[in-house]
């Protein structure tokens, strides 16, 4: 089983790599450097977020080897600006959305 870094690991290590993902006081994260946290924590698959509208986004996991798309989940609530705990709850209404999903019955057979 595979032991996933907590989120303040993965802050820290944004913020040895130069990213600008926090101001130190008040646990803010920009939108882009949200998106790379939640890069790290779903890797290995893939996945790309895009805001669709002032307040929501547009998450998509992927297949990284073959792009195929596994989930796409449209209307997340996001900001610009988050705090850590907003992006907790995103990555956890992913997680439930994927755990949720049941695929057609066409694509059972690739499973």
């Amino acid at each position: 089983m595979k032991v996933l870094p907590s989120y303040h690991e993965l802050t820290d290590a944004l913020d040895n790599e130069g990213g600008q993902h926090m101001n130190k006081g008040f646990s803010k994260v920009t939108f882009p450097n949200a998106c790379q946290l939640m890069r790290w924590h779903f890797h290995p698959m893939g996945f790309e977020a895009s805001m669709d509208a002032p307040g929501s986004m547009i998450a998509r996991l992927f297949d990284r080897a073959t792009g195929e798309t596994m989930i796409a989940i449209a209307g997340i609530p996001c900001a610009t600006v988050m705090n850590a705990a907003d992006v907790e709850l995103i990555i956890e209404a992913v997680e439930d959305e994927l755990e949720a999903f049941v695929p057609p019955q066409a694509l059972r057979s690739y499973a």
